[in-house]
């Protein structure tokens, strides 16, 4: 069985209110004995104390009760006075903080003086601060993947990724690429070095080989008879590699002639060709509706979906890993790039004015925006506080000092009674 712990104030606030009821009584219990003894002599001094401190410790008793609560229960008028002006000390209240702690005016003047920049750059420069800040980082980026709902982040992540690719217009987008790819003669580099590669294909020896190859397999396929009589006169194999070789030159001949001559009718029919493809990727229906198709077939492929859905668990596979080691390389990232800015930021003072100017401006921004919003809600949740709640807080917070009024109206009221009495009694000798 759990107990609520006791609030040390209100043991307190208790303790103050019984000395401050102790002294009224022994006031009271003063007046008394001084009145039976006749009131005179040393009497006489004690009745005027004890009588004037009685009733300003009644006196302090009514106000501070009143303030919070209607004295004996009493409907006197001016009492209770925090219960019935609940809402207009949540107005106040809300004006009070606006004034004096959201003025714009107030708030630059104070952040101007502060320097963030400068005390930015200054905490940043120390490697044990910039260390601790990427682990602090780096333990929130692990807290932010456990509190992912592993399962609704794979449905929403396959969902966007597939409304993308649905949404994507694949045909105006290959067209856009073509035609990049053709600005400033690039398509015509491309040519070469395609033919290029392919002249050094050609040239290995293994490539010839497996032409020869297919040339005798051709041969015996197709011409039994004459492969027969060809065999007979030469070795087959031989006319093969011959025929092989000879064809690999005869290309590599014309792919010379292709990329010396930048008028070559190969060059210009790849040019048409290119040419005629972009303006039909872009401006023909037809060509765009099959590409169209293309690329929802390629969605809907089941390899494609199980890549798609298969996505978010291994880029949390990868940032757990990541996260979870000491050599976290986002977070090594992470801090490398905050101590870089931190030496920026202490070597450099235009950095900091500019820092500065938009932190300004920005908290400018902010303040201008909250300002009534906070002053609103500070008078709303005032306003909403039940009214014996807020009474008992404000005692427990105020009441321990209100305490003091009455003991110093206990005392002072006493010494005002002495000092009249003895006002008095000059006056009558």
């Amino acid at each position: 069985m759990t107990t609520t712990p006791v609030d040390p104030r209100r043991a307190q606030l208790r303790r103050l209110k019984a000395i401050a009821f102790g002294m009224l009584l022994v006031m009271l219990a003063g007046f008394a004995v001084s009145h039976w003894q006749g009131e005179r002599g040393i009497w006489a001094w004690v009745a005027a104390f004890c009588e004037a401190a009685a009733v300003g410790a009644m006196a302090d008793w009514f106000a501070v009760v009143a303030l919070f609560r209607r004295p004996m229960g009493l409907p006197i008028p001016h009492t209770a006075i925090i219960p019935r002006s609940k809402e207009r000390i949540g107005d106040s209240l809300a004006v009070f903080v606006r004034d004096q702690f959201l003025a714009p005016d107030m708030l630059l003047a104070r952040l101007k003086v502060f320097d963030p920049a400068a005390r930015l750059g200054s905490w940043l420069s120390a490697p044990e601060q910039v260390r601790m800040l990427a682990d602090m980082a780096r333990g929130w980026a692990l807290q932010a993947l456990d509190f992912f709902d592993e399962a609704a982040v794979r449905r929403q992540l396959h969902g966007f990724v597939v409304q993308q690719l649905r949404q994507w217009n694949a045909a105006s987008t290959a067209g856009e690429l073509l035609a990049l790819l053709t600005a400033d003669g690039r398509h015509q580099r491309v040519l070469d070095e395609g033919l290029q590669r392919l002249a050094r294909w050609l040239e290995q020896p293994e490539v010839k080989e497996r032409a020869s190859q297919l040339i005798v397999r051709y041969i015996q396929r197709e011409w039994p008879t004459l492969s027969s009589t060809v065999n007979w006169i030469k070795p087959i194999d031989e006319i093969g590699d011959s025929l092989a070789e000879r064809l690999a030159g005869a290309v590599l001949e014309e792919m010379q002639q292709v990329l010396a001559e930048p008028t070559h009718p190969l060059r210009q029919d790849y040019e048409q060709w290119l040419g005629s493809y972009v303006q039909r990727l872009r401006e023909d229906p037809a060509l765009a509706t099959r590409i169209e198709q293309l690329k929802q077939e390629m969605i809907d492929h089941p390899a494609l979906q199980e890549y798609v859905q298969g996505l978010w668990s291994r880029i949390h596979a990868s940032l757990r890993a990541d996260l979870q080691s000491e050599d976290s390389a986002l977070a090594g990232y992470l801090e490398r790039s905050m101590a870089a800015l931190g030496r920026s930021l202490s070597s450099d003072p235009a950095l900091r004015d500019a820092l500065n100017q938009h932190l300004l401006e920005g908290a400018q921004r902010l303040t201008s925006r909250l300002r009534d919003g906070v002053t609103a809600h500070i008078a709303q949740t005032v306003k909403g506080w039940d009214e014996r709640h807020l009474v008992d807080q404000l005692e427990l917070s105020v009441g321990r000092d209100l305490q003091f009024i009455r003991f110093n109206g206990t005392l002072v009221g006493g010494l005002i009674g002495l000092l009249l009495h003895a006002a008095t009694t000059l006056l009558a000798t």
